[in-house]
């Protein structure tokens, strides 16, 4: 089974100079499409999903930070 880490505890930096720090670790299991398993996501994600090209976990969370 694949998973694709959606937040991180540990800040990450983005290009603009700012970082980016959740509360806790959180990762989406996906099929060998790159599709979520689950039909419902939890809590924020990370941007940079979309340029990784995963618009459907992206479309399923409550919020993109």
């Amino acid at each position: 089974m694949k998973a694709v880490i959606v937040r991180t505890a540990k800040e990450t930096r983005r290009p603009d100079g700012s970082f980016l720090k959740f509360d806790d670790n959180s990762a989406v299991l996906i099929n060998n499409q790159l599709e979520p398993v689950g039909t419902r996501i939890f809590g924020p994600v990370a941007r940079e999903l979309r340029a990784k090209q995963f618009m459907k976990i992206i479309s399923l969370a409550p919020e993109v930070l």
